[in-house]
């Protein structure tokens, strides 16, 4: 492969995928910096594991290309591109130790590795991945923790240009995920090499990534930076995905520049950032953050009733109820005033927000 320093380390380019009549992938085109976590993100079967098999090789495009490292590779089985891939069950062998899992890709090249060559690699990229003395061990001796490492190490070992992340972090704890979210952010910037993660979860996404895909039915509908697509989704069906919001419908009362007024239920207005295709006197949805909203006993906003509270440690989820706009989520934060732990459910609270923390968004 030619090093293309100025160019894209991998790219689809109108990729799709059909399987008969079901179509897992439709011209998806993504072109992928160089040395950048970047991640897929959406609902089980929105596409993203299909873009990420195809980048692999393992499946091939119905339609379109690949490339990589300004290579084109669409008909280049696996075994041949500069990726390596881990998946979402390791795929670790058993009957192996530690050392003879990490060093398996390595044994199999041709012409073939000396064996103190390959044992340096190993004791290398063992410490890389923080198992070093690890060696002799059996993979069914290993925490879940530690055989996530094993495959890392493995697919790390012989210095892939993309490492892609087929959902890594499924079958472990929530306390671990995060460790481990941790460690492959630390692990990606020292190897200065592309990580390319798939997940539903969306905490995953926006902890790690770069940048970040929103897939749906095979498609991906925005690309952006984790706070690009929190603080300014294109849809609602993104500001859904990415993060907590709540949503109310109306009408586009009107439209000034990139600045939307809506009218909602009981003719409560919002007014916030304009997304895309806003056309004024349209149905459309204000999204707003329950970070936005605050909750106090001073009168003066709109009037809700709490209906449940989620103390969460340094934050409490306050579910209300409004009359006109039903019920939605506030989250406060302790430093805002010790009053927000006061409140139960059925007591009498106000809610505002400010003019502009809005978005007013298409209601696909």
């Amino acid at each position: 492969m030619s090093n293309q320093a100025d160019g894209p380390i991998a790219e689809l380019r109108g990729a799709s995928k059909r399987y008969g009549a079901v179509v897992a992938a439709r011209s998806i085109s993504l072109a992928i910096r160089r040395g950048e976590f970047l991640s897929f993100l959406g609902p089980s079967g929105c596409g993203k594991t299909t873009a990420l098999r195809m980048l692999a090789g393992f499946e091939t495009p119905t339609e379109g290309d690949v490339f990589l490292d300004g290579q084109k590779v669409t008909d280049v089985p696996p075994h041949r591109r500069p990726v390596n891939m881990v998946f979402q069950h390791y795929a670790l062998f058993p009957h192996l130790t530690v050392a003879e899992n990490i060093s398996f890709g390595l044994r199999q090249l041709r012409p073939r590795l000396p064996t103190a060559e390959i044992n340096a690699a190993v004791t290398r990229t063992l410490e890389t991945v923080r198992l070093a003395g690890f060696e002799r061990r059996r993979i069914w001796e290993m925490s879940g923790g530690q055989q996530q490492r094993v495959a890392l190490a493995r697919a790390i070992v012989n210095q892939p240009k993309v490492l892609l992340l087929d959902e890594p972090m499924a079958a472990l704890d929530k306390k671990l995920r995060h460790d481990m979210q941790i460690e492959l952010q630390t692990l990606q910037r020292q190897l200065g090499i592309t990580f390319i993660l798939v997940t539903h979860d969306q905490e995953e996404a926006l902890s790690m990534s770069d940048r970040i895909c929103i897939m749906r039915d095979g498609q991906i509908v925005q690309t952006g930076s984790p706070r690009e697509l929190y603080d300014r989704p294109n849809s609602r069906y993104v500001a859904d995905f990415v993060g907590k919001s709540n949503f109310f419908e109306g009408r586009v009362d009107s439209l000034e520049g990139t600045t939307a007024r809506l009218t909602g239920p009981g003719g409560i207005t919002f007014v916030g950032h304009a997304g895309d295709g806003l056309t004024a006197g349209q149905t459309a949805v204000a999204s707003l953050r329950p970070e936005q909203i605050s909750l106090t006993r001073d009168a003066g906003g709109l009037p809700v009733t709490i209906v449940n509270r989620i103390f969460l440690g340094e934050l409490t989820e306050y579910l209300v109820r409004h009359p006109d706009l039903g019920p939605f989520l506030i989250v406060c934060s302790r430093q805002t005033g010790a009053e927000v732990t006061d409140f139960e459910p059925g007591d009498t609270a106000f809610v505002r927000w400010r003019d502009g923390a809005a978005l007013i968004l298409k209601n696909d």
